[in-house]
């Protein structure tokens, strides 16, 4: 099973440092709250912009149109694995609804640490 990124959708924006593949990045999780939707940008370790006002769309890779080898190397996709979710809300954010690592490799799902 995949891993995911806690966040605590009441405390947004929300910026943390995460570990991926060995490399550390800094994410921050926006809310727009007039369109109910989130949004994330992505940093180096120096807070360098890499990509900035990424929409979270469910099942649709973040960053997926975007060529910078900057980027982390595993896929970060939003997912509803128990497919009750049509799309991406503050209801079902962090309910049914979760940033999954999607780096499987092995059977074991747990939280990332942050």
């Amino acid at each position: 099973m995949r891993d995911y990124i806690p966040i605590n959708k009441d405390s947004l924006p929300e910026q943390f440092e995460i570990d991926l593949a060995n490399e550390t990045f800094i994410i921050e999780i926006n809310y727009n709250q007039t369109q109910d939707f989130f949004t994330i940008d992505l940093y180096d370790m120096n807070r360098n912009a890499i990509v900035l006002g990424e929409k979270l769309v469910l099942d649709i890779p973040l960053w997926g149109d975007v060529t910078d080898k900057r980027l982390p190397a595993p896929s970060l996709v939003a997912l509803d694995e128990s497919g009750q979710t049509k799309r991406i809300t503050f209801d079902n954010f962090m309910v049914t609804t979760f940033i999954y690592i999607d780096d499987i490799s092995d059977d074991e799902s747990s939280e990332v640490s942050i």
